[in-house]
């Protein structure tokens, strides 16, 4: 049996554990939100859609997926990373995060156009005062598990920052934790199977497995 996914790439690690377990076969697409919505929207087939809950509620009211499908799989928190030889700097409040971004060679973050983690860490560093002085450490990345994959390799003396589930699920990196209070971000994502499914009930049950996984 296979599932096809059009999925935020936080709920990857996930997805790919639950099929391990259920013996399935997942295909398909896993990256930043705003890219998968729009590769949905154009009709990239799947059995299962893994957004945001606010994008997955607009699609069951459009009739895009099933609404008594609609299942919460998880909250996500937006958080620091750093290699996993590195020293784990403090980022427990507004000054020692700026401190810690300022003492980087380099800053990977995903998409800041399409991505939840990138979005959002893009306006902390501006709302942080040191966009400008940063921006030529910037290394962005279509979604967070390619960026982290990046500084896995890198050198120097980097920093990172995406979803939690990303950070854990990455060879190499480890989680310092969650942005700090003020800057922080919870991202629930949520799971619906669409209304084009070619297998909706093992699409439907698969996700109920997923949804029980919290």
């Amino acid at each position: 049996m296979k599932l096809r996914f059009v999925s935020a790439g936080a709920a990857q690690a996930l997805v790919a554990a639950s099929a391990k377990s259920a013996g399935i076969a997942v295909e398909g697409s896993f990256g930043a939100v705003g890219a998968m919505l729009e590769k949905f929207l154009a009709g990239e087939p799947c059995d299962i859609v893994v957004l945001t809950r606010r994008q997955i509620d607009e699609l069951a009211a459009r009739g895009l997926v099933l609404k008594d499908s609609v299942a919460d799989l998880g909250a996500v928190p937006t958080s620091i990373a750093v290699r996993a030889a590195d020293s784990a700097p403090p980022v427990c409040d507004e000054a020692t995060l700026r401190d810690a971004l300022l003492a980087a060679d380099a800053i990977y973050f995903p998409d800041p156009a399409k991505a939840t983690a990138g979005i959002h860490f893009n306006q902390v560093l501006e709302r942080l005062g040191i966009h400008a002085k940063v921006a030529s450490r910037i290394r962005t990345f279509p979604n967070g598990a390619t960026a982290m994959r990046a500084m896995a390799d890198a050198a120097g003396h980097p920093i990172g920052c995406t979803q939690a589930t990303e950070i854990r699920a990455t060879a190499g990196v480890k989680l310092v934790a969650p942005l700090p209070a003020g800057f922080d971000l919870v991202t629930v994502y949520t799971g619906a199977v669409s209304a084009a499914a070619s297998e909706p009930a093992v699409a439907a049950r698969f996700l109920s497995g997923l949804a029980s996984r919290l």
